[in-house]
């Protein structure tokens, strides 16, 4: 650990911090349907899709019925996806020739990429042509990530409302994220990763010659827009196998920083829309410390892991850390910071192996996920969680003090309190579960590239990848396999919906109830009482139903390599 290394970390931070308030005030200004410096030029195109589709930007709709519409929405989104797999051999813009991907597969990426996890059983550059990588993919990425986004905004409506039965109106808000919000961004951001060296082209993979005389085939295509939409929206599915580690993903340090900063800043931007609809901006910024605690933390332990390395690579001589699967152009503290930062934001782009990572190291990735990515998390997903976790953390308040627990001006009852346990245990309940089958079932065993804790960590680390819709794996498992592609799409699925459903009928409660003002016995929920109690409750759900089973691969993990032995 080097003082240049804190200082990097320092600086991220204080960026985000930095673009959380202007961005939340755009982004609120976008979805209360105010005028913006875009308004000139995206409202005639705005109005024209809403004539187009039928849609009536000035009716509401119902939690449920804007539920039931964000789920057909993607079941339109899968059958495009799943389709263009399985025609692509016949479909223009497939300059490699790739062939029709096989039925599970279509099956896996296509769940993948509705749930904003972006799994890939693939390798981009070997399998998709430039139509799937575009039409399907790119195009998935950015109704995905709107998604999660006006998800978030629907349940901060419901806190911010009274006395009413709607939450908004799910295709107006997609339309408005998408054109106002992703759009403008990535323009810009898939300009400036052109200029630091990543190709945007729909030309031929191009021929080159080594210097030792051998024929190379070098894959290019329309990566810096596929590139600035999966880091924004969260999403992580790389154009190439080898994801941000490849050069013409991720090119440069600069590149790199920008990378990581976009991952987090419309994660970070709604606690600032949460306060401001709410009326009150400390609530934004107490949920965003929340964030910030465990995700400074989770920094801490992972570049101290990693820039320590293990006794046995010090026995080879190999000090200053660990170097293993980690690329020469980033170091120890920029693949640290990434792998947490991509954790703890259900992004699950990798500049660097997290297989290779040493345990402890590896371990907090594994935390991030299984508490649900609500450090920060994706964008929307990651408020949306967290919100969850602050009724929860409300009622036990109210429970120590003897009274109706509420929060910001509406009382937290029953049906709150179920809804978000539902919503929180679904979770352990799919990752757990389906580990357990995949180390005892022979087909999914098989595999398994490493035995012991390690190998028990992979499997673990998969379904954990799938349930929290993240995507980044530890890569020793074999997934492309028919058990692989059915299960953990299934995981994705569950993982996804089943929290998504609770969390609007929440929505629903929550704006139907009357706003009561604060008296002297309201909990307050601005200070740093509220935010140790939101922490305190977080890793104490975590202790009781995630923790026992991460603990039993990365630790058991760590004391054998610091004895000498390798898994």
């Amino acid at each position: 650990m080097t003082v240049i290394g804190w200082f990097q970390i320092i600086l991220y931070c204080a960026i985000v911090v930095a673009l959380t308030k202007p961005l939340g005030w755009y982004m609120t200004r976008v979805f209360n349907g105010e005028r913006t410096f875009l308004s000139p030029v995206l409202r005639p195109i705005e109005a024209g899709i809403y004539w187009i589709s039928g849609v009536d930007e000035k009716r509401e709709q119902h939690w449920l019925t804007y539920t039931v519409a964000m789920l057909l929405f993607h079941v339109g989104g899968f059958l495009i996806i799943y389709g263009l797999m399985r025609l692509q051999a016949v479909l223009p813009f497939n300059p490699a020739g790739q062939s029709a991907v096989a039925e599970d597969l279509s099956f896996n990426t296509a769940i993948s990429f509705i749930t904003n996890t972006n799994w890939q059983n693939y390798g981009g550059e070997s399998t998709l042509s430039y139509l799937t990588q575009m039409v399907g993919l790119t195009h998935q990425n950015f109704l995905s990530a709107a998604t999660g986004i006006v998800l978030a905004v629907a349940l901060i409506r419901g806190f911010a409302r009274a006395s009413m039965r709607t939450v908004g109106n799910f295709w107006v808000d997609v339309t408005r994220c998408t054109l106002y919000i992703l759009l403008p961004i990535c323009v810009v951001f898939t300009l400036f990763l052109v200029w630091q060296g990543i190709p945007q082209t729909l030309g031929d993979y191009v021929e080159a010659t080594t210097l030792e005389g051998a024929r190379q085939t070098i894959a290019v295509g329309p990566v810096a827009s596929q590139v600035a939409i999966k880091m924004l929206g969260t999403n992580g599915g790389g154009f190439f196998n080898a994801n941000a580690a490849h050069p013409f993903e991720n090119p440069t340090a600069l590149s790199n920083f920008v990378q990581m900063l976009s991952i987090f800043v419309l994660g970070a931007a709604l606690t600032n829309v949460f306060g401001r609809m709410v009326g009150n901006q400390r609530q934004g910024w107490a949920i965003l410390a929340v964030m910030g605690v465990l995700f400074v933390a989770g920094v801490a332990v992972c570049y101290w892991a990693e820039a320590s390395g293990t006794s046995t690579l010090h026995a080879l001589g190999l000090t200053g850390g660990n170097m293993e699967g980690k690329e020469v152009r980033f170091g120890i503290v920029a693949s640290s910071l990434f792998a947490v930062i991509t954790t703890a934001a259900s992004c699950g782009a990798v500049n660097a192996m997290h297989d290779s990572f040493t345990a402890l190291g590896g371990m907090i990735p594994l935390i991030n996920m299984q508490l649900g990515e609500i450090i920060v998390g994706g964008v929307g997903a990651g408020l949306y969680g967290m919100l969850l976790f602050v009724v929860l953390s409300i009622f036990v308040a109210g429970l120590m003090v003897g009274r109706t627990p509420e929060y910001v001006g509406k009382k937290i009852e029953a049906r709150e309190v179920k809804m978000a346990m539902l919503a929180i245990l679904v979770l352990p309940l799919m990752y757990l579960g389906w580990t357990a089958v995949g180390v005892v079932y022979p087909a999914a065993v098989a595999s398994m590239a490493n035995a012991g804790p390690h190998g028990f960590t992979e499997v673990l680390y998969a379904f954990t990848s799938a349930t929290g819709n993240n995507g980044s794996a530890f890569a020793g498992l074999t997934g492309n396999t028919f058990f692989y592609n059915l299960t953990l799409a299934s995981a994705m699925f569950v993982g996804r919906f089943f929290m998504i459903v609770p969390a609007m009928a929440i929505a629903g409660a929550l704006a139907a109830k009357k706003s009561i003002p604060p008296s002297a016995g309201t909990f307050p929920t601005t200070g740093g009482l509220f935010v140790g109690l939101v922490v305190g409750v977080i890793l104490i759900i975590g202790g009781l139903t995630f923790f026992p089973a991460l603990a039993l691969g990365p630790i058991v993990e760590h004391l054998a390599m610091n004895a000498g032995q390798v898994f």
